[in-house]
């Protein structure tokens, strides 16, 4: 699977360019929204989000109506297909609501038969031929994602889409590499656990990394939900202006943090050599973690989906498990025993061995091994995978190799602060 980033390149558009932009701008609007209207119904279950019914039943008609290319057309429609499919999985969530797609004019969506890179410029279909726009790249690009991305030749320029703000043009270009190994064929390797909490540490793995702090994450979610109601109560227009800039400001921050959490992870798998990364699946945690709020499972799935954005570059695989039992379930050696009364808190001790651990390193460990089970009874072809441990790693056999003999330090019990 290849590894995607997206890199914002500003675009130096003649003058007199601008009006057949901003006429492509507005005529792919237009395309969005027809497709969009057409597919959206009050009852969620009537919502048509199949690209092929909307294509059928939109696609001469916008043709018609607009001088977009054929493209354009196809890329208007697959916008408002994602966004409907969006606002079903909303509707389908007790207590979320959603209603119909609106599109602004300030975005096209280029592909690979619309764009046209070269090594100082782009050409851009539009409504009306095409329009060279010169890069504006930065003078001193050290540390920036344009000497990482922009210059290397390992990373492929692929679809992108355009933005106007404040009169200038930006292009976001999603750029594309091979990973350095190929995650299909990993075999044999250490794999870490990683589980996932309302409280306390985020996360914390199979290896003893303590990462993250929930409580806090929580803490500023509840500061800025109390704010925006207070904002609310005022109804005035400067009020639901200060509303919108406080709520960029919280997605900013908590995106942020949640990006360093999963950066850790995989720095942490990394460290101990390890080619994969389980989870629990988010489609059952909500039955072990019943409290947990619309907020805490985006905070989940965030991490999920940022710790895989990550370690694709390393070739490390990102899988899932089942979660039940994990953190009632002894994690020492072969004795497995399951009972709710292991764990009281953060505390675990097994009634059986009397092994005492941390309750959360405890599940990690268990969430690794479910990984490690299940490649051994699927016959995946990794009868010598292991689950990396603080101490060192643990095979299927149950045979304990420590960290020392593997040429590890170990990791610490607690991550620096995020």
């Amino acid at each position: 699977m290849a590894v995607v980033r997206n890199i914002q390149v500003k675009l130096d558009v003649p003058e007199d360019a601008h009006t057949v932009l901003d006429e492509t701008f507005e005529q792919f609007r237009y395309a969005a929204q027809y497709v969009a209207d057409y597919g959206w119904a009050d009852d969620p279950t009537e919502i048509v989000t199949n690209k092929g019914n909307l294509n059928a039943a939109t696609y001469d008609d916008v043709r018609s109506n607009t001088d977009l290319h054929s493209n354009h057309v196809q890329s208007a429609r697959s916008l408002a297909a994602e966004a409907l499919d969006n606002c079903q999985d909303r509707l389908f969530e007790a207590g979320e609501t959603a209603s119909k797609p609106t599109f602004k004019r300030t975005v096209v969506v280029y592909g690979t038969r619309t764009i046209t890179y070269n090594d100082d410029h782009c050409t851009l279909a539009t409504v009306d031929g095409r329009v060279r726009a010169e890069y504006v790249t930065p003078e001193d690009d050290e540390g920036t994602p344009f000497a990482e991305y922009w210059n290397s030749d390992e990373w492929e320029r692929k679809e992108a889409t355009l933005h106007k703000r404040d009169s200038d043009y930006y292009l976001h270009i999603a750029v594309e590499k091979q990973p350095d190994t190929d995650t299909s064929t990993v075999e044999n390797g250490a794999v870490l656990g990683v589980d996932l909490n309302v409280d306390g540490y985020l996360a914390v793995t199979s290896t003893g990394a303590f990462l993250g702090n929930a409580d806090y994450l929580n803490h500023r979610r509840d500061e800025y939900e109390q704010r925006r109601g207070r904002l609310q109560q005022t109804g005035t227009r400067p009020a639901h202006l200060t509303i919108n800039s406080i709520g960029s400001r919280f997605a900013r921050w908590s995106e942020d943090y949640l990006h360093r959490v999963s950066k850790a992870i995989v720095q942490e798998a990394r460290h101990h050599d390890c080619s994969a990364i389980s989870f629990e699946n988010l489609e059952n945690i909500r039955e072990r973690i019943s409290n947990a709020s619309k907020f805490q499972q985006w905070a989940f799935r965030t991490i999920q989906e940022y710790t895989e954005y990550k370690a694709e570059e390393y070739g490390i695989l990102v899988d899932i498990v089942q979660p039940a039992y994990t953190s009632q379930q002894c994690s020492h050696g072969e004795c497995g025993f399951t009972h709710e009364d292991n764990r009281d808190g953060d505390e675990f001790k097994c009634l059986k061995c009397r092994t005492e651990l941390h309750a959360d390193y405890n599940a990690a460990r268990n969430i690794g091994w479910r990984l490690v089970q299940y490649w051994l009874k699927s016959g995946a072809g990794r009868a010598n995978c292991q689950v990396a441990l603080k101490s060192g790693t643990l095979n299927a056999n149950g045979e304990f190799t420590p960290a020392t003999s593997r040429g590890q330090s170990g990791s610490p019990l607690t991550s620096p602060p995020l």
